[in-house]
C-alpha cells in the first residue's frame, strides 16, 4: 500500500469512526454522505474529528477488528514491541511474534506494515484536521481553532514518534496529499524530531492547562510536555527534557499516588495495585491524580473498548487454566495466552519450584514486588475437584517455559469479569503516561547530563513510593536506571523504544536474552521498511533500512 492511499484511508477511518459515536450531528443534518467539507465546518464538527482521533490512537492496541478504527489483524501486535528486548522470551507463540522474537522480519511481516499504515493513518487524520481548521471561521469562542490544532500537532508528533523509533528516516508528510504520488523519499530521522519537537511545542502552549476542567481521557498541555520530554531525549537534548519534565512535575496539578485509593482501598492491597484496578485509572472519576493521559477503553461505555482492544494482559497472563484443578477466573487473570513471559533475571524465582533460586531486582518490601502486583503462589481452584482444591500448583521449569501455564505474572495485567470470563479484550483504560514515568525521564535527562546526583533523587521519587531504597549518585548509571524501568513500569512502556533511545538495545540484549546474545546486532534496532512502500513508490528511490 502506498503511503497516498493510506492517507485517504486515514481520512475515511477519521470520518466514518467519528460519526458512528454521532447519532444526533446525522439526524439533525440529515447528510446522505460525511466529508470534511460539511463536518469540519464549526466547533462541533472538529469535536467529531477530534474524536476520531482520539480512537485511531486507541486502535495502536487493536488486534483482529469488530468495530474499532485501525486493524493490525492479529493477536499481539504491541507484544512485537517488548520482544527482542532484555525483558520477555517468546516461544511457542503466536506465529505473527515468531520473526520478531527471533530477529529474523522481513520487510513483509506483518505488523511491520500494520504499525507503518497506523502510524500514518493518524497522521493523515491530523493533517486533515490542521488544513481544514485553517479554513474554518466558524468557531464558538477564539481559543476553539489552536486547541483544536494542538490535538492534531499532538497527535501527528505521537504518530511520528512511533516511526522514527521503529524505522529511523521516514516521509515527513504535513499536509493533505490530494494527488496520487509515486515520488516519496525519506525525510532524515533529525529533521522528523525537529518537527515532532515543533509540533509539541505547540500543543504544550495551546492544549488545556486544567486536567480537572477536561473529560477523562482529554490531552492537557502536560500530556504534551511528558511527550516533548522523552522526545528530546531521543533527539539527545537531555536539558530540555529536563526542563519540559520538570515543567509536569512541578506543574502542581499531579502527584504520585501514595496512599491507597478507588474501588478496592478498604480491601487487601497496596498502592501501588491501585494503580491498575478497574475504574481507578482517571483523575475525574477516580481520584488518581498520577495520571497525565489516559487511553479510554472503559467496559460496557459508548465510544469505549471493544472485545479487539488491547490483549496485552492476555499476553502477559499465564495459561493457568490449562492445567486439572483450574478454572477460569477473574481473580487470576482471566483468559491469558501467555503469548510473552518475563525472564528469570529480573523476576526473580523466590516462592517458586523453578530450578535455581534467582533474585530478581527487586529489593526486600519494594511494593511492586509483592504478591498483590506479581502472583507467584497458585493455588487450584476448581471446586469440584476435591482433591486439589485449595492446594497449591507449583511453578517449574515446564509450566514457566515450556507449557507457560504457570508462571510468575503481572497483576496490572489481569483482567475478566465473572459476568464473561472468556472475554479476550481488556476494557480496563489504559494510562499512557503517569507521573513515575515523568521522574524516569527526568532521571534520563540528568544521566545525560552527567549528573548522577540529580538523576538519583528524580529515581528516589519513584523508589520511595514503592518502598524500596534510596540510592546515591556512586549506585545511578543507566544500566540502573533501565532497572528501575522495568520495577515501575514493565509492560506499560515500549521496551525496544527505551532501549533504542537509551543507545543500550545491543548491550542489554547480548547481556539478557540468551536466545539473541550472539545474534543481535546494531541495525536490528530499527525494523525494515514495508516492501510494499518501497515497490509502490517506482518513481523514486526509496532505499531499505540496512540489514534487510
Amino acid at each position: 500500500m502506498n503511503i497516498n492511499n493510506i492517507i485517504k484511508i486515514g481520512v475515511a477511518v477519521l470520518i466514518s469512526i467519528s460519526a458512528s459515536g454521532c447519532k444526533d450531528f446525522l439526524e439533525e443534518d440529515l447528510k446522505s454522505e460525511l466529508s470534511p467539507t460539511n463536518t469540519l465546518t464549526s466547533t462541533y464538527g472538529f469535536e467529531v474529528g477530534s474524536a476520531g482521533l482520539y480512537a485511531l490512537t486507541r486502535s495502536e492496541y487493536n488486534t483482529f477488528g469488530e468495530s474499532s478504527a485501525f486493524l493490525h489483524n492479529n493477536a499481539c501486535p504491541y507484544e512485537a514491541l517488548q520482544a527482542a528486548t532484555d525483558i520477555v522470551d517468546v516461544f511457542n507463540s503466536d506465529a505473527s511474534l515468531t520473526a520478531f522474537a527471533n530477529l529474523t522480519m522481513t520487510p513483509e511481516e506483518q505488523f511491520v506494515g500494520s504499525y507503518w499504515n497506523w502510524a500514518y493513518s493518524l497522521i493523515a487524520s491530523a493533517n486533515e484536521i490542521l488544513v481544514y481548521a485553517d479554513k474554518n471561521t466558524n468557531w464558538d469562542t477564539e481559543q476553539d481553532k489552536a486547541r483544536f490544532q494542538a490535538e492534531a500537532r499532538f497527535f501527528r508528533a505521537y504518530a511520528y514518534r512511533t516511526l522514527v523509533y521503529l524505522y529511523g528516516d521516514v516521509p515527513y508528510v504535513e499536509t493533505i496529499l490530494y494527488d496520487f504520488q509515486l515520488d516519496f523519499t525519506r525525510t532524515p530521522k533529525a529533521e522528523v524530531l525537529d518537527h515532532i519537537i515543533d509540533d509539541l511545542t505547540f500543543a504544550a502552549e495551546n492544549l488545556p492547562e486544567n486536567p480537572d476542567q477536561v473529560k477523562d481521557g482529554k490531552l492537557t498541555k502536560w500530556a504534551a510536555y511528558h511527550l516533548l520530554s522523552e522526545m528530546y531525549l531521543l533527539d539527545d537534548q537531555p536539558e530540555p527534557a529536563a526542563q519540559a519534565a520538570l515543567a509536569v512535575i512541578n506543574s502542581g496539578y499531579y502527584q504520585l499516588m501514595k496512599t491507597r485509593f478507588g474501588e478496592n482501598k478498604d480491601k487487601s492491597g497496596d498502592v501501588y495495585s491501585d494503580l491498575f484496578i478497574e475504574n481507578n485509572q482517571n483523575r475525574l472519576n477516580n481520584g488518581n491524580k498520577e495520571s497525565i493521559w489516559v487511553l479510554q477503553f472503559e467496559f460496557n461505555a459508548i465510544g469505549g473498548g471493544t472485545n479487539s482492544d488491547d490483549w496485552t494482559r492476555r499476553a502477559w497472563s499465564p495459561q493457568y487454566y490449562n492445567i486439572s484443578g483450574f478454572v477460569l477466573a477473574d481473580t487470576l487473570g482471566g483468559r491469558g495466552l501467555a503469548q510473552i513471559v518475563p525472564m528469570k533475571w529480573w523476576m526473580g524465582t523466590k516462592g517458586t519450584n523453578a530450578t535455581g533460586d534467582i533474585a530478581g531486582i527487586f529489593d526486600d518490601g519494594d511494593m511492586r514486588n509483592s504478591n498483590y502486583n506479581i502472583k507467584r503462589n497458585w493455588y487450584y481452584n476448581n471446586v469440584s475437584d476435591a482433591s486439589l482444591y485449595g492446594k497449591k500448583s507449583n511453578i517449574t521449569e515446564q509450566t514457566w517455559f515450556s507449557t507457560k501455564t504457570l508462571f510468575p505474572a503481572l497483576t496490572k495485567f489481569f483482567y475478566g469479569r465473572a459476568e464473561n470470563l472468556s472475554l479476550t479484550g481488556s476494557y480496563r483504560d489504559r494510562m499512557k503516561f503517569r507521573l513515575a514515568e515523568t521522574y524516569l525521564l527526568l532521571a534520563e535527562a540528568y544521566l545525560d547530563m552527567n549528573d548522577p546526583t540529580k538523576a538519583a533523587d528524580a529515581v528516589n521519587e519513584v523508589r520511595k513510593r514503592a518502598g524500596a531504597s534510596t540510592i546515591d549518585a556512586s549506585q545511578m548509571n543507566m544500566d540502573f536506571l533501565l532497572d528501575e524501568r522495568i520495577r515501575e513500569l514493565v509492560g506499560e512502556e515500549s521496551r525496544r523504544f527505551t532501549l533504542v533511545r537509551t543507545h543500550k538495545y545491543v548491550d542489554r540484549v547480548k547481556k539478557y536474552n540468551s536466545a539473541l546474545k550472539n545474534k543481535v546486532q546494531e541495525y536490528h534496532a530499527l525494523w525494515p521498511i514495508p516492501q510494499g512502500i518501497i515497490d509502490a513508490n517506482r518513481d523514486a528511490e526509496f532505499p531499505q533500512n540496512t540489514g534487510y
